[in-house]
């Protein structure tokens, strides 16, 4: 089980308590007041984060917000505004002086909130001063370790020597079960843009079938009733403001483009979103033969010759698909970009093969780590090496995911 995450709300919202503390690895103290929850912590208690209602007696959210980090030994605990009603000022107010997250009330159901509040707490306790982490990365020059490339030409030169029999007889499978190409390219997103090749495991045109898919099945998804986003409706927001302004930063979702604010508003309303990762399970457009090659990740072979040219490495954090790698560009999301893409990673070994479901903010807070354990003077060998051997148990896995 889960470590308990200890919160510390301040407000008279029941709503939003009620929510919170019908989860079993939610502890929540109230304080109805700024001066109340000042006392508290006065007294030595420190939860892992405070979610604070704007408007208080004695204060408001955005004060509360500033006593804690004027006061380094609060630094770790992460902070979460939530207002009673939608005011682009408050938001751009509060992003601007770092706020950790901003919710307008009723806050979203117990599970989506463990999971974000998690990732805001692990975040939060290795960047303390998030404001100057964030900054930071921008600066991080990427540079491979020449280790690293030596021991990624090695094994992948001497990997498809060794397999290439087995390579030649799936090719062989894979063209007698159906028509089309035996490789599948794909554009994906590591450090930048490159052809990613996979031996083909889905029949032809199942790339067609996505979006139909995503809805039902998406492994990362927390929502029970799916919808497409309405991108053509406009946001109610965004039409009051004069010479085309908009009330929240941009997103550029495909060929898409809609706010920050609207994007959430529709995701937590009735037309529930896909998230940022696509992954199906039990995918119905998987062959015979591509059921066999992905259980055994034979399909993942052809990315040694990624590897070989440059674009991938052994370990790193998997290589994105464009549309997920567009909504993770903003902030230290974008820092998992900081590491090179990989065949294997943190996440992979984490979950495959244990028959579980990890969930969006898991895999980001993963990728987020092995960036650290490979920028700066952070890059390990042997923590690689680590994670290789720890792959070769996972090959094997149950779904077809």
């Amino acid at each position: 089980m889960e470590k308990l995450i200890k919160i510390l709300y301040i407000g008279w919202s029941t709503s939003g308590i009620d929510e919170l503390r019908s989860h079993t690895e939610i502890s929540v103290v109230q304080k109805s007041n700024a001066l109340e929850a000042v006392n508290y912590l006065k007294s030595g208690n420190i939860p892992d984060a405070v979610i604070s209602e704007m408007v208080l007696s004695g204060g408001d959210g955005l004060g509360m917000h500033q006593w804690l980090r004027d006061r380094p030994e609060f630094d770790n605990i992460a902070f979460i505004l939530i207002s009673h009603e939608f005011r682009e000022q408050l938001i751009r107010t509060a992003f601007e002086t770092k706020i950790d997250d901003f919710f307008v009330l009723p806050l979203p159901k117990a599970e989506s909130m463990v999971g974000r509040i998690r990732f805001l707490v692990d975040f939060r306790t290795k960047y303390p001063h998030t404001s100057n982490e964030i900054s930071d990365i921008k600066e991080i020059k990427y540079k491979m370790p020449l280790s690293k490339r030596l021991f990624d030409l090695l094994v992948a030169i001497s990997a498809l020597i060794v397999l290439s029999p087995i390579l030649l007889l799936i090719v062989i499978a894979i063209r007698l079960e159906s028509k089309g190409k035996v490789y599948y390219i794909s554009k994906r997103v590591g450090r930048e843009p490159f052809d990613f090749y996979k031996l083909r495991s889905m029949r032809v045109g199942a790339d067609k079938e996505l979006n139909k898919l995503a809805k039902d099945k998406n492994q990362y998804s927390t929502a029970s009733e799916q919808s497409e986003i309405d991108f053509t409706k406009p946001c109610p927001k965004c039409v009051e403001l004069a010479d085309g302004g908009t009330c929240s930063p941009i997103l550029h979702i495909g060929t898409h483009k809609i706010c920050d604010y609207w994007y959430n508003i529709q995701k937590k309303g009735v037309a529930k979103t896909k998230s940022a990762f696509i992954k199906i399970s039990d995918d119905p457009r998987i062959t015979k033969v591509g059921k066999f090659i992905r259980n055994t990740s034979i399909d993942e072979l052809p990315q040694l010759i990624n590897v070989i040219k440059g674009d991938m490495s052994i370990v790193g954090n998997r290589p994105l698909p464009v549309y997920e790698a567009e909504l993770l560009t903003r902030g230290f999301l974008s820092k998992r970009f900081l590491a090179p893409a990989g065949i294997t990673g943190l996440w992979q070994v984490e979950l495959r093969g244990k028959g579980g479901v990890m969930s969006e903010d898991e895999r980001m807070r993963l990728d987020n780590e092995y960036a650290d354990h490979f920028i700066g003077d952070n890059y390990s060998f042997w923590y690689d090496l680590k994670l290789i051997l720890r792959t070769v148990p996972a090959l094997f896995q149950k779904d077809t995911v």
